[in-house]
This record gives C-alpha cells, sequence and structure tokens, in this order.
C-alpha cells in the first residue's frame, strides 16, 4: 500500500448550516418560529431562536485561511470556505482532501443541541430538533449517498420524546446521535439516573452508536486569564479523558455488553495511560468502593465499548498495540483550526505507514464502518475511494485549495505583538454576546 491507495473516512466533521435548512422540512407556524438566520448591528451572521441570538458558525470554521488568520473569527457566512455549508463544495473538499466519507455534527444548535436546552418553549425545540434531524439525514447526507455518515440530535430533557426520536431516524438509516458527555451541564440529571434507562435500552434495541464530542460537557479549564490560550488548545482533547472516566462507570455498559461509544476528536496517545490507572485505581481501591469492577478490570470494559478518534497524533499510532487496532478510528475535523485539510493523505502517511495494511485498513476505515453501521462500498467501489482516485476527481473539477484572507475579529488589537490569552479569547466571545443583546429591539 502506499499513500494513494489509502481509503480514509473521517467521523469527526463539522457544518455550519444554511438559512434555507428548515425550508424543506416545515411548514405553517413551525416553519415561521425556527431559528432564522439574521445580521445583527454588527453585520454579523447570528441565528435568532425563541428570543435568543447565538453565532452562525462553528467555532474556528477558518479552513482554508492563511495561519495568521486562525485567531479571526468568522462572524458571517461569507467568511467561510464555501464547503463550510454547501454540500456540493463539501464533496469537491472531501475529494481534494483524499477524505472517502465524513460524520458531520452541526452548529447551529452546537455539537450535541446543548442550545436547545435553554429555550423556554421545549416542545417547539423538540420539534425543530426533528426537523434538523431531517435536514442532516435527507438533505445533507442523502445528498451523495454514500459519503456521509448521519449523526442525529435527540431531545434529551425529554426522554418520551427521546426514545420516539430514537426510533424515527434509526427508521431513516440514521445509526449514531450526539450528546452531552455530561448532561448535567444542560440541566438534566446525571448519566448514573435510572432517568436514562429507556435511553440505554432503546439505543441498544436500535444496534445505534453514542458520539460524546470534546466541548460538549466537560471542557478543558482556562489556568488563568493570563495564560496563553495555546496552553487551553493543547489539552483540550485530552478533556475527554475526564469524561471516559465517568462512562465506563456507567452500569449500562455493562448490562449492554454490545453498546458502543465515540470518543469523538479526543484524540489517542492518552488511551494507554488511562487504561493502566483504571485498573490500578480499581485493584486499590474495589475493597471499600463497592466498585462494579469486580469480574471485570475497567480496561476490558474500556475496549469492550469506547472507539478512540484522532486527527494527529503520531504517539498513538506508534503504540497501537495498548489501544487496539479495533478501537481507533481517523478523523478530519473539517472545518476547524486543527484541520489538516487539505493535507490529511500527507500528515497521516507518514504516522501510519509502518503499520501493516491490515491494521492501516482498520484505522483509515473499516472500524469507522463496523462502529457506525455504515457501508461505505455500498455505492462505490474500493478502488473509486482511494486517495488517489478521489484526488483525482478533485483535479478534474479544479477545485481551488490556495489560502484565502476572509477577515473577521481578531483577538488582539492591531499592532500589539504578544501571546494570545484565554481573557483575549473570553472577551472577543463576550463582545459577540453583548453584540447580540445590543441589536435586539427594544421592548
Amino acid at each position: 500500500m502506499d499513500i494513494n491507495d489509502m481509503v480514509i473516512v473521517s467521523v469527526d466533521d463539522h457544518i455550519s448550516e444554511p438559512p434555507d435548512m428548515f425550508d424543506k422540512h416545515l411548514s405553517g407556524k413551525n416553519l415561521e418560529s425556527a431559528p432564522k438566520l439574521v445580521k445583527d448591528a454588527r453585520g454579523k451572521d447570528v441565528w435568532e431562536y425563541q428570543g435568543q441570538k447565538f453565532p452562525s458558525v462553528g467555532l474556528n470554521a477558518v479552513v482554508g485561511r492563511p495561519f495568521e488568520e486562525y485567531g479571526m473569527e468568522p462572524t458571517s457566512m461569507d467568511q467561510l470556505r464555501p464547503g463550510v455549508y454547501d454540500v456540493h463544495e463539501r464533496i469537491k473538499d472531501m475529494d481534494v482532501n483524499g477524505i472517502a466519507a465524513s460524520l458531520n455534527f452541526g452548529s447551529v444548535f452546537d455539537f450535541a443541541g446543548g442550545r436547545l436546552h435553554s429555550m423556554p418553549d421545549l416542545d417547539l425545540a423538540a420539534v425543530h430538533l426533528s426537523a434538523y434531524n431531517d435536514w442532516h439525514i435527507d438533505e445533507w447526507c442523502a445528498a451523495y449517498p454514500g459519503r456521509f455518515i448521519p449523526c442525529g440530535l435527540v431531545p434529551t430533557w425529554d426522554m418520551d420524546k427521546t426514545v420516539a426520536e430514537l426510533k424515527r431516524i434509526s427508521a431513516k438509516g440514521c445509526n449514531a446521535i450526539t450528546m452531552s458527555d455530561n448532561p448535567t451541564i444542560q440541566g438534566s440529571p446525571s448519566i448514573h439516573n435510572e432517568y436514562w434507562e429507556p435511553f440505554w435500552k432503546t439505543i441498544n434495541d436500535l444496534d445505534m452508536t453514542i458520539c460524546l464530542h470534546i466541548g460538549s460537557g466537560m471542557t478543558a479549564p482556562h489556568s488563568s486569564p493570563e495564560s496563553p490560550i495555546e496552553a487551553w488548545i493543547s489539552t483540550m482533547p485530552m478533556a475527554i479523558a475526564w469524561s471516559a472516566a465517568d462512562w465506563l462507570q456507567l452500569k449500562a455498559l455493562q448490562d449492554y455488553p454490545n453498546m458502543r461509544i465515540a470518543l469523538s476528536e479526543g484524540g489517542i496517545g492518552w488511551v494507554p495511560y488511562f487504561k493502566e490507572r483504571a485498573d490500578f485505581s480499581n485493584w486499590r481501591h474495589k475493597a471499600w468502593t463497592n466498585s462494579r469492577f469486580q469480574d471485570i478490570k475497567p480496561s476490558e470494559l474500556f475496549e469492550r465499548h469506547f472507539l478512540n478518534c484522532f486527527i494527529d497524533d503520531a504517539f498513538g499510532l506508534d503504540n497501537v498495540d495498548y489501544i487496539g487496532e479495533d478501537r481507533i478510528a481517523y478523523e478530519c475535523d473539517y472545518p476547524h483550526s486543527d484541520t489538516l485539510w487539505p493535507e490529511v493523505p500527507e500528515r497521516l502517511w507518514p504516522t501510519i505507514s509502518h503499520l501493516t495494511d491490515t491494521r492501516i485498513d482498520k484505522i483509515t476505515h473499516l472500524n469507522a464502518m463496523n462502529w457506525f453501521r455504515f457501508d461505505l462500498f455500498e455505492h462505490y467501489t474500493r478502488e473509486e475511494l482511494s486517495v488517489g482516485a478521489l484526488r483525482e476527481n478533485a483535479k478534474a473539477a479544479g477545485v481551488d485549495i490556495s489560502p484565502k484572507s476572509s477577515g473577521g475579529e481578531a483577538p488582539l488589537s492591531e499592532g500589539e505583538k504578544r501571546p494570545v490569552t484565554s481573557a483575549d479569547i473570553g472577551a472577543m466571545f463576550m463582545r459577540h454576546a453583548e453584540d447580540n443583546k445590543a441589536s435586539e429591539p427594544a421592548e
């Protein structure tokens, strides 16, 4: 195998949804009350919904910009590469990057639907959540069958509605959902509460996969306002370890041996020590903790239930034996600032080429197919989805990959030359929030 023979599936990318996303999936009052993309007082695009306003673009949707502009947060759709919101342009960007298929998280309601939990009318929120799923499955994913892995939202504030929505989207061919890795921050019971029992049962009855995306619940802390933001960026993926430890203690994992959880955008290099530490802690403390791990080690349960997903992790790929060749999947993170677009093959190949062809195939696409119950080759042959073949498609389509300056708001004033801090980033987002508040009409 060489670089052009790889078949790469990305299990973590993102969409900044277009303004007309609800038009084909709602009518009447439900369409009138759906989120609307509007311009605020300073010309920024924001979604307006149930009296609240929030940004239209996914955090750091900066793909295609010069590196110097990565800190300039996009504030309107015209500052984005079209592939961020246009599915036809997305396919071109996938082709030029050698990506055969992609699982996409949304932005309008955040990665896991968290914004909906704060809405005053939760019944209406459930209606619009279902409309989002219809757009995502029937319009975005179905535009190119075989190139996208559908991933739905569920209204976890209402368990009856959640069970119904799981059954509905499963019948539409959606085998994955995304939810917060820590529902308590949304005002929901913890995952250890009996509230979730119907959820676990339905997920398993329908053979669906749960995606826990970093930033949807537990996040890496900012050490201080004066800390350079790079410190936070460096630790952000590893924050998923906090959630992994909590979910590993979930009774449902022992009740449902086939339950599948993907740790989205969490990396893999930390996994060997995490498993070792979990086993050590259990050995030293289970005598007094009434631990559920009496007849099975935490590491064994982790291996059974968790898929570990990485963007760029040479150390992890050097330690596949300690992670598990069947429990690793690749992710591109388009269009966020960590994405290696359009050079994924060039970055991935040197870190993975020392593995056997069998292991390369598992990590690049077979594990994704298995964990997400996704038949990559239903509509295409392997040869048609190889890096080399896809890039030939992109070449024929004339895809332009040259960096383009797109504007946006910078965290530092012009001329300032010092490390960007956590406080600078916080202040930038606070200005966004204040702008939205200021643009609201007076009562």
